[in-house]
């Protein structure tokens, strides 16, 4: 696994200040897809929540269908899964805002919960402690919710720009969470896609179609099991 190979991809990140579009764009991504983001309740199949910022929303696609969310839910069709897959994804997210909005998420019944969140806070500075216990909590709010609920924790990783501490301590939030919730853990969610131009939109910030494919195949190795168990 690649670690840090690509600082000018997460210095324009931190320079454009995404999240001050959240607002903007979480309307049009939370409307815009009937497929994903408000799948119907289809009887004897059960229920895969992303659950993340602008890259699971899949900001900047055409349609959000082409996130990785959606190519997974083609995946499954495919391969005649019991599964349907809603997108909760939010352009700008951080933990403490998807901490504010589990509650509402979880109201509906979920088999499988696939929690992407906390490069926004890296890219923030925030203590890398604070994300870790909204990431906790919001796992301990999923368990009480349904202890049979199986989690995936996607991994994210700062630039060494931050300083050498920073991004250690934020490298190490995902796998002390998954060791100690015993989660499902994608070590990092952009590997072979950060930092590569081709696959990446105009702003090298956010994958372009292209780019959430080789999102989908990554998070499919860890997902897959799951799905067959």
């Amino acid at each position: 696994m690649r670690t840090n190979v690509f600082p000018v991809f997460y210095q324009t990140l931190r320079a454009l200040r995404v999240w001050r579009t959240a607002a903007f764009a979480a309307c049009a991504l939370l409307t815009a897809s009937p497929k994903i983001v408000a799948a119907p309740t289809n009887a004897g199949l059960k229920t895969i929540l992303f659950f993340g910022d602008s890259i699971t929303a899949g900001y900047g696609l055409e349609d959000p269908a082409q996130a990785y969310p959606g190519l997974i839910e083609d995946r499954i069709e495919r391969e005649h899964l019991p599964y349907r897959v809603v997108n909760a994804g939010l352009s700008g997210e951080t933990t403490a805002g998807g901490l504010r909005r589990i509650d509402w998420i979880l109201r509906q019944p979920v088999a499988i919960f696939v929690l992407e969140l906390g490069a926004n806070d890296g890219l923030r500075g925030l203590p890398p402690a604070q994300a870790q216990a909204n990431l906790q909590t919001i796992i301990d709010k999923v368990r009480a919710k349904d202890p049979a609920v199986k989690i995936v924790l996607e991994g994210m990783m700062m630039p060494t720009n931050l300083g050498a501490e920073y991004t250690h301590a934020f490298a190490a939030i995902y796998p002390a969470l998954a060791e100690k919730n015993h989660l499902t853990l994608v070590p990092f969610l952009l590997d072979r896609v950060g930092g590569v131009p081709s696959l990446n939109q105009a702003d090298a910030i956010h994958p372009n179609a292209q780019g959430h494919a080789v999102l989908a195949e990554t998070v499919w190795k860890s997902l897959a099991p799951l799905l067959r168990e």
